[in-house]
């Protein structure tokens, strides 16, 4: 649907307010006194057949016998209601609507049915577009437009404020007056039945009052339209999310390590890096970044230097700085020098820069110029105490006529009450970003930080990798979908490692064994050692029932583990169905390092890849980065080189490194697994072991997704990005 159609909503000129009374104190009247309060210059038709005027203004029995038709409905009738007046809207020719009326899905069931029947009536009428049900509504200062039940008119200015919560709308209307933060739209989507965040990203993505945008984010329900205008417009316009509800306990059930390491959050965290937005975890930081982030000066790197006038404070911004993984940069000799020269001999001498209790708005200025000019520094944070020769306000002053010839960022800390209440007005009206703590500013600049390295992502135009992809994809394709995927929901660990092997990763080879036997003769055939495990598809983690044996080094070891395997697991297991147990070569490693590659499928952003530390601990240490397939390179680097693991994989301590590129590449051949296969729910690579020669799958798991086999999926539908 064309954005264009929100022009209806955003810039009516006739506006219809369905179900308004006359009680002063209900929503539709406090809408309506918002409406005229606000300025608003076009027509407004109450609708209501109880009354023939509210608050003066004539009032209509319904939509039909309007004089004209308007642009916007605004619905606040019991929910019961809102399918038929949305079919009475459309019919009359209303292609813009705001439902603010609550009783939907936010309510249960019976609510999601009624929700279905608005959604079906609204889906008759192809022109119109529905913000809601259960919001807010919406505001555009710049138009004096308060098409809500808020208390009052926000500043206009240049944030769009997007939220799934009405409540904390009136909160943060709330909080903006305080700080002096103008709005261009604010919109409350409620349970966002029709118009998403992708749609308003879109859409005010391209107006041109609009500098940043702040999402407050519930749920999504159309992950490629909502990455696809994030990352369309995350170059011009900072994009700030707060995520709320990051922790439901949902991994419970995982059939796999993958599975139970991939939460939610982490999904989210991976949608916000690729699409280049920053992502804040408090919501009362929101502002504060939001504050940082628009003045436009975005450093280079995390070098960071603070100048401050009392020790304390610069303490606690260093110790925040290097808790979120930040860097105080090493001051270059020069300043040094010069520093020396300008300050008392009891200064600091080191980063933070500490011009003592006592310096006059002069020193504290040519202090600021001089760490300013080193080429080492990307921002400064300046903080001020207030001692008995402080002057906050001339100081202030100072910095604001510094800040206009410079173009590296810098912060303020005013610390204090009254006395900083000229100061900070005097550096926000030089569009300094003022914080009450080093904390609060140390924050926002590592959010900064992140959000830089993520525009980064969108910049990068990866070189060609070296990958020979040479195997034939539909008849493998159609070998596993045929034959292997029916089979069972969790694949045997030699159907599962067959698919990874034909895509060209590297894998043990393990035979199915039905007696000792069996086992002795498949054995000696390899070549001990050996390894066991028993096959069953019951079973999610063989190592917790006793299911696996490593470095068997005859056959009469392998007889007597093979018997006290399988007694050991009927007694753990009792229910589980045992196919028999596989014997595959072993693989020593001690100077390898184990790692983990997974896939899952996400019921809203479609599949998602991880790699992290990997072997039995993998869930303890949770050691991992996710991303979208398919990856490049870069993508593939950039995963590896988030991971604590990281540094045992360059060499660790004298230990040889390990073959990183050979990593890299069946990354970037497992990410044309996932894509080619919508059927694979989950897909476990556990240990996959890296060492300086090889990279070897040793354990490998695929949950199919059996809902799906034999439907005609379109290519690619189950990829966020494509």
């Amino acid at each position: 649907m064309p954005i264009k159609k929100l022009d209806n909503i955003f810039r009516p000129k006739r506006i219809a307010l369905i179900g308004v009374s006359g009680n002063p104190n209900s929503v539709g009247g406090i809408t309506l006194k918002n409406i005229v309060s606000g300025g608003f210059q076009g027509v407004i038709y109450p609708v209501n057949p109880k009354h023939e005027a509210v608050m003066g203004i004539p009032c209509f029995p319904d939509v039909k016998n309007l004089p004209k038709t308007p642009d916007l409905a605004v619905i606040m009738t019991e929910a019961a209601t809102v399918p038929d007046i949305i079919k009475q809207c459309g019919e009359a020719g209303i292609n813009g609507i705001i439902i603010m009326s609550a009783g939907f899905k936010e309510s249960g069931e019976k609510g999601k049915l009624l929700e279905d029947k608005v959604k079906e009536q609204a889906a008759q009428f192809p022109e119109m577009r529905v913000i809601g049900p259960n919001c807010l509504g919406i505001i555009v200062p710049r138009l004096n437009l308060n098409i809500s039940f808020a208390n009052g008119m926000p500043r206009k200015g240049h944030v769009a404020f997007i939220s799934q919560s009405g409540a904390l709308c009136t909160t943060v209307l709330d909080w903006a007056s305080q700080a002096k933060i103008g709005f261009s739209s604010f919109v409350s989507i409620g349970n966002a039945m029709d118009v998403t965040f992708g749609d308003l990203i879109d859409y005010l993505g391209q107006d041109t009052n609009t500098k940043s945008i702040i999402l407050y984010i519930e749920s999504l329900v159309n992950a490629r339209s909502f990455m696809s205008a994030a990352r369309a417009f995350a170059r011009k316009k900072p994009i700030i999310a707060y995520k709320a509800g990051r922790f439901p306990e949902s991994a419970a059930a995982a059939a796999s390590h993958t599975g139970a390491l991939v939460s939610e959050d982490d999904i989210y965290d991976a949608v916000f890096r690729r699409a280049g937005m920053a992502r804040v975890f408090n919501i009362g930081n929101i502002f504060d970044f939001t504050d940082l982030i628009g003045r436009k000066r975005i450093p280079r790197g995390q070098r960071l230097a603070i100048v401050t006038n009392a020790g304390g404070p610069g303490v606690m911004a260093t110790d925040a700085l290097i808790a979120k993984g930040g860097k105080l940069v090493s001051l270059s000799e020069k300043t040094m020098q010069q520093l020396n020269e300008l300050l008392p001999p009891y200064w600091s001498h080191n980063n933070p820069v500490d011009v003592l209790g006592d310096a006059t708005p002069t020193r504290y200025t040519k202090a600021i110029e001089i760490v300013l000019e080193d080429d080492h520094v990307d921002a400064i944070l300046i903080i001020l105490t207030p001692q008995a020769m402080t002057d906050p306000t001339g100081t202030a002053r100072s910095v604001a006529e510094l800040s206009s010839k410079t173009s590296k960022l810098i912060m303020a800390a005013w610390l204090g009450g009254a006395s900083m209440k000229e100061g900070i007005d005097i550096l926000t009206d030089a569009e300094i970003a003022v914080y009450t703590t080093p904390e609060q500013a140390i924050k926002a600049f590592m959010t900064l930080s992140k959000y830089s390295k993520n525009l980064d992502l969108l910049y990068e135009t990866p070189k060609e990798v070296p990958v020979s992809f040479s195997y034939d994809r539909k008849k493998i394709k159609e070998k596993y979908i045929t034959e292997i995927f029916p089979k069972a929901k969790i694949l045997s660990e030699d159907d599962s490692k067959l698919l990874i092997n034909d895509y060209g990763i590297e894998t043990t080879h393990p035979q199915l064994s039905r007696n000792e036997d069996d086992a002795a003769k498949i054995a000696s055939e390899k070549g001990y050692p050996v390894v066991l495990k028993i096959q069953s598809p019951d079973i999610i983690h063989k190592l917790d029932v006793g299911g696996v044996a490593l470095n068997i080094e005859n056959e009469e070891v392998l007889r007597a583990v093979y018997h006290t395997m399988l007694k050991t697991v009927k007694k753990k297991a009792p229910e589980a169905k045992i196919e028999g147990i596989t014997v595959q070569k072993m693989i020593h490693t001690e100077e390898g390092v184990e790692m983990i590659l997974g896939i899952k499928k996400d019921p809203i952003f479609g599949t998602v890849m991880l790699v992290g530390m990997g072997g039995t601990k993998a869930e303890l240490f949770k050691d991992r980065r996710l991303e979208f397939p398919p990856l490049n390179e870069r993508l593939a680097t950039h995963m590896l080189r988030s991971l604590k693991v990281y540094p045992l994989l360059e060499g660790y301590r004298g230990s040889k490194p390990k073959n990183i590129d050979k990593l890299i590449e069946v990354l970037i051949r497992l990410s044309y697994l996932a894509a080619d296969y919508p059927e694979i729910q989950e897909l476990d690579i556990n240990p996959l072991i890296v060492t300086a020669d090889d990279v070897i799958a040793l354990d490998a798991r695929i949950v199919v997704d059996q809902e799906i086999l034999g439907k005609n999926i379109p290519e690619y539908a189950h990829l966020a990005l494509r």
